[in-house]
């Protein structure tokens, strides 16, 4: 029986990257824009469409997802446009008067609290309609005021009212510089603690790494969100093809993040994809054997977070494969990398790099014969989490803009909680990369 899986949009962000994300999943299942499946498909190809999406009574498909936002401007372009007809209009939800969070952390923290009921309704309805729930998949932004208020808030109540439901979620990481800087050093400390607290597992998707890739890797002049939102939706696609298109390993959510996390604090994952592309007309990679795309996949350049790997070592990789694979040039290609050390690991741990062959989707046609994704715990990821508590720890001592978030009971107190929370786990990172990690408990 299919473990199902509820996605949750919350903000301008999520929902932009939910809607690429669920143009992909419709694709690669043979299911239209509308909902209906179509023609070709109607064979099946030994996919589970059921984790992500169920039947209506008419029989055509509809997302497992639920759309929530403070301001109108995305929910109505999803809902008017050309996906009108596949989402549930019920689990598009916009409490409150359009007015938005003002991209502050405390205004879309206290308004998901305000309207707690309406958002729980629906989430508990979504629920209630699953037979046998795994877990929630939140998409958001941990710098804006919705993804990080109303993601923040949200994750506690799940955490409160499912806790034994798995949370995972992808989260988009801020570049330290920008448009509205000052406030994302706040909103991003206080989404991060709940982060570490409530989430099961998080895959940080750095923006400062998603517009390096793209211009750089793919050779697009001017960067849009229609290009990076594309991109993140393709990772996010490639780390749930196990759960869609099952195989002997790897079928469930449980079992995805326990071959990643081994203690619950450090669970933020990195990940990485080749062969690149979000248009056709980028120049496609000649070759791509096993080898290949696994050496790939522990190029730097490649990752979608702007953390150098130099330093520190890896808890532990999944290679997710998907194409024509032989099992034997896997073998082959993990003694290579082997051999040559191109990857080191925690002196506690098992220093293998897990390899999962995955089906592809038989309706998405591609120039390369094998593609891979690549999901890895980093230590590096610390130096990413001090870089965000500098920040804070720069700004807040100017006291610049933290009058935004007098709104809190406590301001003070609560930023202080989430610098501590962030440092321990900064600590905790450090710490695993010690041969004695696991008896210093």
């Amino acid at each position: 029986m299919p473990r199902e899986i509820i996605t949750i949009q919350a903000g301008q962000c999520g929902n932009q990257i939910g809607r690429e994300f669920w143009r992909r999943l419709c694709t690669e299942h043979g299911i239209g824009l509308d909902g209906i499946l179509e023609d070709f498909a109607t064979q099946g190809a030994g996919d589970r469409k059921d984790v992500f999406f169920y039947q209506a009574d008419d029989e055509h498909y509809i997302p497992r997802s639920i759309l929530f936002d403070l301001e109108p401007r995305v929910l109505q372009t999803i809902s008017q446009g050309e996906f009108k007809n596949l989402f549930n209009p019920e689990n598009i939800c916009m409490p409150g008067d359009g007015g938005g969070a003002g991209n502050t952390w405390a205004n879309g923290y206290t308004l998901a609290g305000k309207y707690h009921e309406e958002l729980m309704e629906i989430i508990d309805r979504e629920a209630d309609n699953s037979d046998s729930l795994e877990g929630f998949v939140l998409l958001h932004s941990i710098s804006g005021g919705t993804g990080s208020g109303l993601g923040s808030y949200l994750l506690e109540k799940l955490a409160d009212r499912y806790p034994k439901k798995l949370t995972q979620t992808y989260s988009v990481f801020p570049e330290p510089t920008g448009d509205n800087v000052v406030l994302q050093a706040f909103n991003s400390l206080l989404t991060l603690k709940r982060l570490i607290l409530n989430a099961d597992a998080t895959v940080v998707l750095d923006n400062s790494a998603l517009n390096q890739i793209t211009t750089e890797r793919l050779k697009i002049d001017k960067v849009t969100e229609k290009e990076t939102n594309a991109l993140v939706s393709t990772v996010i696609a490639a780390t749930t093809s196990t759960l869609r298109y099952p195989g002997y390993m790897n079928n469930d959510l449980v079992g995805l993040i326990a071959s990643l996390v081994p203690t619950p604090r450090c669970h933020f994952l990195m990940t990485s994809y080749t062969p690149l592309s979000v248009t056709e007309k980028q120049a496609k990679i000649q070759k791509t054997s096993v080898l290949d795309v696994m050496r790939r996949l522990l190029n730097p350049k490649n990752f979608m977070v702007s953390t150098s790997t130099k330093k520190g070592c890896y808890i532990s990789i999944l290679n997710i494969i998907q194409g024509e694979v032989d099992p034997t040039q896997v073998h082959k290609s993990l003694s290579l990398i082997r051999k040559k050390n191109l990857a080191q690991f925690i002196p506690w741990g098992p220093s293998s790099i897990q390899v999962v062959l995955s089906k592809k989707s038989p309706y998405i046609q591609t120039q390369n014969r094998v593609s891979g994704l690549m999901l890895a715990n980093h230590t590096s990821i610390a130096t990413l989490c001090q870089n965000m508590v500098n920040n804070f720890v720069k700004t807040y001592k100017k006291g610049a803009f933290s009058h935004a978030y007098q709104g809190l009971s406590d301001a003070s107190q609560e930023f202080d909680d989430s610098k501590n929370v962030v440092q321990n786990l900064i600590d905790e990172y450090r710490l695993s990369e010690s041969e004695n990690y696991m008896t210093m408990k």
